[in-house]
């Protein structure tokens, strides 16, 4: 009973700490609001207002019909340029792309000739390249094809192909940007607030009050993950209930408790992670910088943003040993796909073993640590 009760007591403290440091509950309020939100929104689910240029040498009828097929929202509407405007132009930015229509061109596709369009790719603009230079080829073939049999049809494929969008029919971007989002934030926040905390203590001397007292490195460590992990936990179910289904309208399509039970785990592996990374640096621009060396690397190769059989096989098999690699996993399962826990439990295992040995590991640093002060 003295150990749960100092440990409340410590965790009570760790609170009020967090409480008074306005900057951390400014973090805490963003990142599961605006971040959420704008992770959701800002990306453009489709082409949107591409910039665009023509150059007409062969003013005809259907290099009109091939101008006119380029407007809003997919292109801004097209102005018409010389040649020798292009360059300038794409140097400047002005476009992103520039298609340049030759002489003759209804001409030679009428007698039956391929003639050649160039088209010219700022491919700088590498979301706007990619899906822009697929839907110029095909607005061009479509109104070609059509102008040259003189009637609109649609061809007839001797196979019927029925598609079926499972977990979001829609193709909605928001969907998962902001599910995405939820996850990377939850990593964040948790390693920052518990490294903070030990880091904020250690500067203003409250550490040394600590030891004095008759308290063991493993309650103060213990009440540090159970603090901090309780705050994101709170802030990770808010947000999942006021911005992602009330403000975003998003469907959440599994369990929030078996979301949230997964996300515990998860925070105590990446709160001992930041108790470890805090030992390690002196100050708190050295744990910012550590942050990114660990952060980064935690968030691009765990699967949230690319999905992991797209990495080299070492990658995938050394970033198993991370915890990120199994809560998205799980995250994604439950939140997307509406998976029970005998889909997931292998990643809840994973969490598990994957906590204790970090808490285990931090726990011993953090006592070499003490011992230095002391």
């Amino acid at each position: 009973m003295r150990f749960i009760s100092t440990i409340y007591h410590l965790s009570i403290k760790e609170l009020w700490s967090l409480i008074r440091d306005p900057i951390m509950l400014c973090l805490i309020g963003f990142a599961f609001t605006v971040m959420i939100h704008n992770s959701a929104t800002a990306v453009p689910e489709t082409l949107h207002k591409a910039p665009i240029a023509i150059v007409d040498e062969d003013a005809s009828p259907l290099s009109a019909r091939i101008i006119s097929a380029f407007y809003p929202p997919h292109f801004a509407t097209p102005p018409l340029i010389t040649q020798s405007q292009i360059d300038p132009g794409m140097d400047a930015g002005q476009y992103t792309f520039a298609l340049h229509i030759p002489p003759n061109f209804q001409h030679d596709v009428l007698a039956g000739k391929s003639p050649a369009l160039q088209l010219n790719i700022d491919a700088t603009r590498m979301s706007q390249a990619f899906s822009g230079n697929r839907y110029i080829q095909d607005i061009v073939l479509s109104e070609v094809n059509e102008f040259a049999r003189r009637y609109r049809t649609t061809t007839e494929m001797p196979v019927g192909l029925a598609l079926r969008m499972r977990f979001n029919p829609t193709l909605t971007q928001s969907w998962f940007g902001a599910m995405s989002e939820i996850i990377n934030n939850v990593t964040m926040l948790s390693i920052i607030l518990t490294g903070a905390a030990l880091i904020r203590e250690r500067e203003h001397g409250t550490i040394e009050h600590l030891l004095v007292m008759p308290v063991t490195p493993t309650e103060i460590m213990l009440a540090k993950v159970l603090s901090m992990g309780l705050v994101v936990l709170l802030a990770v179910t808010l947000s999942l209930l006021f911005v992602v289904e009330g403000w975003l309208k998003v469907p959440i399509q599994g369990s929030i408790i078996l979301f949230l039970l997964g996300t515990s785990l998860h925070l105590f592996a990446t709160t001992s992670m930041g108790i470890f990374m805090a030992t390690i640096a002196r100050n708190m621009p050295q744990f910012g910088m550590l942050m990114i060396l660990v952060l980064l690397p935690l968030q691009m190769l765990s699967g949230g943003l690319t999905p992991r059989e797209n990495m080299p096989e070492i990658v995938q098999n050394i970033m198993l040993l991370a915890p990120t690699t199994h809560f998205v996993e799980l995250g994604q399962a439950i939140l997307f796909r509406g998976a029970g826990f005998d889909v997931v439990w292998g990643s809840f295992l994973a969490l598990l073993l994957i906590g204790t040995l970090l808490f285990i590991v931090s726990l011993a640093r953090f006592r070499k640590t003490i011992s230095l002060m002391a």
